[in-house]
């Protein structure tokens, strides 16, 4: 059967998924492979191995975070601008962004992707930069794609941004972003709560550059990028006054002519405001949350107001980015956007357990042992909106106490459940706080947001400052059927509060049988989610929701067994929808929703199982280049490396031994285990 292939941008459908029909539900007709037991029982051996192998000594596993070479270029530009940039640094991340240009001269921003705009700007300054000369053919073929795409003018805000602060771009021609912005009551719309934290932590250091508005001398133009050099920046329609988008416009307008009035007294008092702010949510590494573009824009917005980099704030926010960097066997440096070593040791720590590894196996007992330290115990910025709760979550990354994850929070939970540790006691006390936390960040709407509750106002995203990306953190069905699934495996299925999560998440399916998937790509995360936790939560195999994921499931099956799913679904979800080339981690979803679904002898299952062992390499590893993650979705994509290893040992696992916390869903007894924790957190110091 010949792949068909979409005309706009050159991807190809794998077969069966092309040919699918929307509402077939008849099962595929392929043979059933043989062997399908022991083919599992030996990839899981080799993957159990394989996974053991990568653990840190102290407990931990992290694989690589891959985003796209935006924040390499950013990287070396911040260097640039404070007058840090060295060659060794330079040449290492020129020879990553050349490696990754397409044979078009553009860059994507994941794999397989068209070519994306901004990222093509910031890559070719970046090789500018380096010495590449824009008569270099790789470079000439760039710039033309670039003036054909509209040029300097139609890339995102933050773009040009960075592009202002070397002179290539009017700072006039950006919108403004007042710092009394920090200012404004919770209760006022626009408030920086309103803002997701990622935005929030990147917004208030962007407030000081907006109103500095710094401009250090370019080392050369770039007059190549601009589709008119003689008009750079064409002005664009208004919109209507009474449409959401003129009414922004015009209040952009008018924060402009403000700037022109505003005292100086309160702008600079409004600027120290921001930069206390931002050095208070400063962690003990010298990161800000955990993520490299809020340190970047903390960095250059206190460099602005006079701290020099001798400073201790900036010394330790500067050693910070040096462990953004992955350096290569050839010598090239690549930089991840964030760190995720606590979401990936709860998720190998699942996934061997599920495969069959003891449960007082050493290598999970350290892994609990690293987890229950990273507990999260003092207050952040999410009890702006909940002042009453107790902390008790836990984050992504390394050092963020500012930020815990609610999607963290309930996937450690649901893997110190399966460790036999030492020191019970300690164990139910982490427990406890973290059950306690998540639920008291569930949203008025019964579902969950990923780092705060109710973070919902429509507002932000419409600022024409926020071009790129989600701004705010509305609940995901994915974030919700985590908590859901692990409020069931603490015996809280019949709690009211767990029943209002899977009334939201019922609601929220798909017509056809899907559930968006905001986190990962996409319906095949948010159904791989959502089945397992429905029916962790008492749904029987046979509800019509489970059916309709079921037949949906098996409608996409590509033809050579596996599942996946382009990240062009975000974008056209009629073509794209659980339709893509086959990948590990998107066929291990498919798998974990078909198994808690009682499709453990069904043909689809049979044969996604026979794609994994076939695929998986003689280490016991599977290869997978393709982003099964998201930061933003469509617009920031996430390459996580652990994930093409985890999620399948997860499915094998369960394949072979089924889920190992089922019997706990439907325990009466568990809701006083759940609150004797509770109890015992409230009575014990907080780091006990």
């Amino acid at each position: 059967m010949t792949a068909t292939t979409d005309g706009s941008t050159g991807a190809t459908l794998p077969p069966r998924a092309a040919a699918a029909s929307e509402t077939d539900d008849t099962d595929i007709t392929a043979p059933v492979p043989t062997g399908a037991d022991e083919a599992a029982r030996r990839a899981v051996r080799r993957a159990t191995d394989h996974l053991l192998a990568r653990q840190d000594a102290e407990g931990w596993w992290k694989g690589n975070l891959e985003t796209n070479v935006t924040m390499d270029a950013e990287d070396l530009l911040l260097r640039e601008f404070l007058g840090i940039r060295d060659e060794t640094v330079t040449r290492a991340a020129a020879l990553f962004i050349r490696g990754e240009q397409r044979d078009d001269g553009t860059w994507a921003t994941f794999y397989g992707g068209p070519g994306d705009l901004s990222a093509t700007i910031e890559a070719y300054v970046a090789l500018r930069l380096a010495g590449d000369e824009p008569d270099a053919p790789h470079m000439a073929k760039a710039a033309r794609w670039v003036r054909a795409q509209g040029g300097i003018a139609a890339a995102r805000v933050f773009t040009r941004i960075w592009l202002a602060l070397f002179g290539w771009w009017k700072w006039e021609d950006l919108p403004e972003l007042p710092p009394e912005l920090v200012y404004l009551p919770t209760w006022l719309p626009l408030n920086i709560y309103d803002f997701g934290c990622w935005a929030r932590q990147t917004i208030v250091p962007l407030t000081i550059v907006s109103a500095k508005r710094p401009v250090r001398p370019a080392p050369f133009p770039l007059d190549e990028l601009h589709a008119d050099p003689a008009r750079p920046n064409p002005p664009g329609p208004l919109a209507p006054a009474t449409t959401w988008d003129g009414a922004f416009q015009r209040l952009d307008r008018a924060l402009h002519g403000l700037r022109r009035v505003v005292p100086r007294r309160l702008r600079r008092a409004a600027m120290n405001t921001a930069a206390r702010w931002i050095i208070e949510r400063q962690e003990n590494d010298g990161c800000w949350g955990g993520i490299q573009p809020p340190a970047v824009y903390s960095l250059i917005a206190l460099y602005l107001l006079g701290y020099d980099l001798g400073h201790p704030v900036m010394r330790a926010g500067l050693a910070s980015l040096d462990r953004y960097a992955v350096w290569r066997e050839d010598g090239a440096r690549m930089i991840e956007a964030c760190q995720s070593p606590v979401w990936d040791t709860c998720l190998a720590t699942i996934a061997l357990a599920d495969a069959g590894l003891p449960a007082d196996h050493p290598a999970l007992v350290r892994a609990a042992d690293w987890m229950l330290g990273e507990q999260v115990v003092r207050p952040g910025d999410w009890s702006v909106r909940r002042p009453g709760l107790p902390p008790g979550g836990w984050a992504f990354e390394f050092h963020n106490d500012n930020y815990p994850d609610i999607d963290d929070t309930a996937e450690v939970v649901l893997a110190l459940r399966r460790v036999r540790h030492h020191d019970p006691e300690r164990v139910e006390r982490a427990i406890g706080r973290g059950v306690r936390w998540n639920l008291g960040m569930q949203s008025r709407n019964g579902a969950w947001g990923a780092f705060d509750a109710d973070n919902t106002s429509p507002f932000p995203n419409r600022l024409p400052f926020c071009d790129f990306g989600e701004v705010i953190d509305p609940p995901s069905a994915d974030v919700t059927a985590h908590v859901v699934e692990m409020l069931a495996h603490e015996g809280l299925a019949h709690d009211p509060r767990t029943r209002r999560g899977v009334q939201w998440l019922l609601a929220e399916q798909e017509p056809d049988g899907p559930w968006f998937g905001r986190w990962g790509v996409n319906y095949l995360y948010g159904t791989g989610s959502v089945v397992p936790a429905l029916t962790a939560a008492g749904l029987p195999a046979s509800h019509p929701a489970i059916r309709r994921a079921v037949s949906w499931l098996r409608r996409v099956q590509n033809d050579d067994g596996g599942w996946g799913e382009d990240l062009r679904s975000y974008r056209d979800p009629r073509q794209w929808r659980g339709r893509g080339a086959s990948t590990a981690s998107q066929t291990a979803w498919a798998l974990l929703a078909l198994l808690s679904a009682g499709e453990r002898h069904s043909e689809a299952v049979e044969r996604g199982v026979a794609w994994l062992a076939a695929t998986q390499r003689e280490d016991g590893s599977w290869d997978e280049p393709y982003f099964t993650g998201t930061g933003f979705p469509w617009d920031f994509s996430i390459n996580y490396h652990l994930y093409r290893q985890v999620f399948p040992l997860t499915a094998l696992g369960r394949y072979l031994h089924g889920e190992p916390l089922a019997h706990r869903a439907q325990s009466r007894e568990q809701p006083a285990r759940a609150e004797r924790g509770a109890v015992l957190a409230e009575q014990r110091p907080a780091g006990a």
